[in-house]
């Protein structure tokens, strides 16, 4: 598989996106993408995608609230896409997902619903 076929997507929580500070908002983000690395870092495609890491490729989405990130999770869980839901504490608030990196085609489904952050 080659680098550049390999997409990250990360999938916020647009109640968030629009209240919190954008610092904080990308932090959230940052935390979801440092864990699934961690969690998933003998993935073959995880391998892979850090082979290259000036051509990483990221698509950030909004999801329109937390009860519809959750059932994103859900989702994801059901159908063994490997992800993580990051939920900040002590609020318990879910702010994001990261799924591992995968090619394209495979996840991009689970996808359709949601439009990019901006």
């Amino acid at each position: 598989m080659c680098a550049a076929k390999l997409v990250q997507y990360v999938i916020v929580n647009g109640e968030i996106a629009k209240t919190w500070p954008k610092g904080a908002l990308i932090a959230q983000c940052c935390h979801a993408v440092a864990a699934v690395g961690h969690l998933y870092a003998s993935d073959p495609d995880t391998v892979e995608y850090f082979k290259d890491l000036d051509n990483m490729h990221k698509v950030v989405l909004e999801a329109p609230d937390a009860g519809k990130l959750v059932g994103l999770g859900e989702v994801l869980q059901q159908n063994d896409v490997k992800h993580k839901v990051w939920v900040e504490q002590p609020e318990n608030l879910p702010t994001c997902i990261a799924l591992k990196p995968y090619p394209k085609e495979e996840v991009q489904k689970y996808m359709k619903k949601f439009k990019l952050l901006s």
